[in-house]
């Protein structure tokens, strides 16, 4: 019997981890909204210090692997290398900037539905850019999942003519997180997620600084719990989740993975249940399901 026959390819088992990766990113990140609505600082300021905490986090992991790695490491020596690692961390930075923007001018509600939109930005692109099958089934997939959103946050959401200018946001946001995934799909082809999350982390970071001096919101956290709180978004949130979902991003369609991201908004709604007592009725759970159907169906087909 052959190696092929006996059991699973390594390939597939890269997979396997990959999308177990995966959606422990997307539970790690939805972490992200219960901790920014317990800091003790404005979204801008805790923005900043979501990657200025995770940041060092990142450089000593980077550190320690080209260490071990020695000369075998492959690191930025491009124009090209830089510009690249840059732009993942100026779009990071455009996603985390935006959103926080949205949020001051529309629901929460309104501004997280709509910045979950990045599917309907990458799957095209992917399509159009990189060349990745995108099957009908796919596309039914992802649609439901999206349609699982919508249900998950519809009794909070509220479509105004005075919150347009936030929903639009939102939207944007969906965009700029859109090009960051398909910019670090395409590095993670040639470096490492340590190589790409610690130089992105510093972009974001001093992208961030004039975004929350200019907001008017204080930096410094009043107690120490507000600066674990700080600490936690840091090293869970981003270093943890933002760290797993670019190592999926090497085995893993950049398609797939955005629709594998709406597992986000199901997570934060428990988690808000959980936490705040938030409601979590029929129609939530409904979506739910739907998104879970989605993914499965996504899944399914981008293996095919």
């Amino acid at each position: 019997m052959s190696a092929t026959a006996a059991g699973p390819s390594a390939a597939d088992a890269r997979q396997r981890v990959a999308l177990a990766a995966l959606l422990a990113g997307a539970v790690a990140i939805a972490f992200a909204p219960i901790f920014v609505r317990l800091s003790e600082l404005g979204p801008s300021a805790t923005a900043f210090w979501r990657v200025a905490f995770a940041a060092p986090a990142l450089m000593l992991w980077l550190t320690l692997e080209q260490r071990q790695l020695g000369p075998a490491a492959r690191r930025p020596a491009t124009a090209r290398d830089w510009w690249l690692l840059a732009l993942a961390g100026f779009t990071f930075a455009g996603d985390l900037a935006v959103w926080h923007w949205s949020i001051r001018l529309t629901s929460v509600a309104n501004s997280t539905l709509f910045a979950n939109f990045a599917p309907i930005f990458v799957t095209p692109a992917a399509f159009l850019l990189f060349g990745e099958r995108i099957r009908p089934a796919f596309v039914l997939g992802g649609l439901l999942a999206i349609a699982g959103a919508v249900l998950l946050m519809g009794n909070s959401v509220s479509l105004s003519v005075d919150n347009i200018l936030g929903d639009a946001l939102g939207i944007v946001t969906a965009a700029f997180y859109a090009a960051y995934m398909l910019v670090v799909s395409r590095l993670r082809l040639v470096f490492s997620t340590a190589t790409i999350m610690a130089w992105s982390a510093v972009v974001t970071g001093i992208l961030l600084v004039p975004v929350a001096v200019l907001s008017g919101e204080s930096l410094v956290a009043t107690s120490l719990y507000g600066w674990t709180i700080l600490l936690g978004l840091a090293l869970i949130s981003h270093a943890g989740g933002q760290s797993l979902i670019a190592y999926a991003f090497a085995y893993l369609p950049a398609s797939f993975s955005s629709v594998a991201l709406l597992l986000q908004p199901a997570v934060a709604a428990v988690l808000a249940w959980l936490l705040f007592s938030e409601a979590l009725g029929p129609l939530q759970a409904l979506g739910g399901v739907v998104i879970l159907a989605g993914l499965v169906i996504a899944r399914r087909a981008s293996q095919g």
